[in-house]
């Protein structure tokens, strides 16, 4: 269960300081690093090659405990510029290798050090190989990630943790991610390596974009197409978006179940898409969305995690190589006859865009962003933009 480079560590049970238990009792023993601490989630499995930063401060992953399975985590360190959020929401990460000393002229702080700073409990020196394989096979399990110096864990009180945790179905998560104050985006586009982050000073379009657990990266390409962005609660109601005179309405990532969340988005986009202002929905907001239209929604088994996932275009039949995050996905049978399927997985042909037929209002499930993974799908942004074009040359309000 152990990887073979760690069984001299591992000898002495004191250097057993990390523990993951799963619902079916299943147990992984490893180094505790990070926060010493609990937590309780749904452990998932992330095939990314580089970005933990950025997949760690993902509000996506809210209520999830993270199985990197590239082992060589943390060997660039963190910086001070690469979060997707303010807060850190995921509940904890498993490494396979220790982390080594960083290397990389942007690191400010050691992952583990960073790790104790927002309060997240990783444990490495695990088989992940043999977790993502359980993953595979059964299913994202329930678990609780434990670390303590002293290496001494209450199995009972852990297992019990994990068997009475709710899981990820029917919770509604975006309502505790969401901004909690309504504000407009700082205007900072994507990082380039010759001058890092520079601030957008041309404002052409203004964009409303609804928070359900919204990436940085986002708000940067907004920049990026000169937008002024102003982003709001989930909860916020259509009258309100509208007063703000938006060119075009955001419905951005986010954690937990959609249908959960649907019991107040779903009325707030209907009211969007009567008035015919242009709609754009990433991951989250694209399950939303279906919803709104009359889709539904169900759990995947495995859910899609990583920076290399192909997806076809079905308007134009290219392949695009996407970054995912998601769990849930929209179901193909029960969507309605307005709605038009534009992309799909070639892993699982599982829905991965959709397009109102009669109206401005499209969204995809993977993440256009590329934050972290490839840059195919930055088009899609561009696409918005060309809808609020439209949109801007019609007196509405």
């Amino acid at each position: 269960m152990i990887k073979k480079v760690k069984k001299a560590h591992l000898k002495n049970s004191q250097n057993n300081t990390g523990i993951l238990v799963l619902e079916n009792k299943k147990i992984f023993r490893g180094i505790g690093i990070g926060y010493q601490g609990e937590a309780t989630g749904e452990v998932c499995f992330n095939t990314s090659l580089t970005g933990y930063q950025e997949i760690i401060s993902d509000p996506s992953y809210a209520g999830q405990i993270i199985n990197f399975t590239f082992p060589h985590i943390g060997n660039v360190g963190t910086n001070k510029e690469d979060f997707e959020s303010d807060k850190i929401w995921t509940r904890g990460v498993i490494f396979n290798s220790e982390i080594t000393s960083p290397s990389n002229y942007r690191s400010f702080q050691h992952l583990d050090a960073w790790l104790k700073k927002n309060r997240i409990v990783g444990i490495t020196g695990l088989d992940t190989r043999s977790l993502t394989n359980f993953i595979r096979d059964k299913g994202a399990p329930k678990g609780t990630i434990g670390y303590s110096k002293k290496g001494k864990f209450n199995i009972n009180k852990l297992t019990n943790s994990t068997i009475k945790w709710s899981g990820l179905k029917n919770l509604d998560l975006a309502e505790k991610v969401t901004t909690q104050k309504n504000y407009i985006w700082r205007g900072l586009k994507t990082w380039k390596k010759e001058y890092g982050y520079r601030k957008n000073n041309k404002n052409s379009f203004h964009v409303v974009a609804i928070d359900y657990g919204i990436k940085k990266n986002i708000l940067r390409y907004f920049s990026d197409f000169k937008c002024k962005v102003t982003v709001v609660s989930c909860k916020t109601s259509a009258e309100k978006i509208l007063a703000l005179k938006p060119n075009g309405v955001f419905l951005s990532n986010g954690p937990g179940d959609p249908a959960a969340t649907g019991k107040y988005a779903i009325q707030i986009i209907q009211n969007l898409i009567q008035n015919k202002i242009p709609l754009f929905g990433i991951c989250l907001g694209h399950q939303i969305l279906a919803l709104s239209l009359g889709g539904k929604t169900k759990k995947m088994k495995l859910g899609h995690r990583g920076a290399n996932h192909p997806v076809k275009n079905l308007i134009n039949a290219k392949v695009e190589i996407t970054s995912q995050n998601h769990g849930f996905e929209v179901v193909r049978e029960k969507l309605p006859k307005n709605i038009q399927i534009t992309h799909k997985s070639l892993f699982d042909n599982s829905i991965e865009g959709i397009r109102l037929k009669n109206k401005p209002v499209f969204s995809v499930q993977y993440h256009p962003e590329s934050n972290p993974g490839p840059q195919d799908s930055v088009y899609l942004f561009q696409e918005f933009i060309n809808a609020m074009k439209k949109n801007a040359k019609k007196k509405r309000y």
